[in-house]
């Protein structure tokens, strides 16, 4: 069993904030595979399915962003999934907008999902999909710059991210971690290099 985990806050208020982006892929997920994400326990909706045969449980903890480890813990408890089947899906200041990066392990760089989760786990070495959000002019009004809408430009553009954070988790689970970071990892690279054009699938 595959745990995928979206981050973001609960709420209609939080839906298409920066910090919800999490949700957002996690939902294009289920919608992709067909996994209804309607079951309420270990606080969090939750739904299971399968991803090209492979068995998932998608989760949204519904505890809100700071913290998401104790929803988590609670799934992977219960459910007893390894630490090295785990997928965080989660905005990320420190990538640009329309952009995403894979690793597993590491530090959180300060996000306080990330924080929580690793806290409440006592290790970090899950995987991440990291999703740029991009970062505000200044550092120190990054709680509210992530609370924040997204503009309706940006809006537009979610639905390619999100389908491309689909695609990243498909190809994390049927290729593995290495050969998705070779393919995903790049192409953000060479965007960057670009100038930020859009990314393919």
């Amino acid at each position: 069993m595959k745990l995928i985990i979206g981050l973001g806050n609960p709420g209609s208020k939080y839906q298409y904030t920066r910090h919800n982006i999490g949700f957002l892929a996690l939902d294009t997920i289920a919608s992709h595979y067909d996994i209804s994400v309607s079951l309420k326990a270990f606080d969090a909706w939750y739904g299971k399915g399968k991803i090209n045969d492979v068995p998932v449980l998608l989760a949204k903890p519904q505890t809100f962003m700071n913290i998401s480890g104790v929803s988590v813990k609670k799934l992977v408890d219960y459910f007893k999934v390894d630490l090295v089947d785990i997928i965080v899906v989660h905005d990320d200041i420190d990538l640009p907008f329309n952009s995403i990066r894979l690793k597993t392990g590491g530090g959180h760089a300060g996000h306080k999902g990330l924080i929580s989760i690793i806290d409440d786990l006592g290790d970090p070495a899950f995987i991440r999909v990291r999703i740029g959000i991009g970062k505000p002019s200044d550092r120190f009004i990054v709680e509210r710059y992530v609370l924040e809408p997204f503009t309706d430009d940006e809006i537009k553009m979610l639905p390619d991210i999100t389908t491309r954070v689909s695609n990243a988790v498909t190809m994390i689970l049927s290729s593995g971690i290495q050969a998705a970071m070779n393919q995903y990892n790049e192409i953000s690279t060479n965007q960057k290099n670009k100038g930020d054009a859009p990314l393919p699938s």
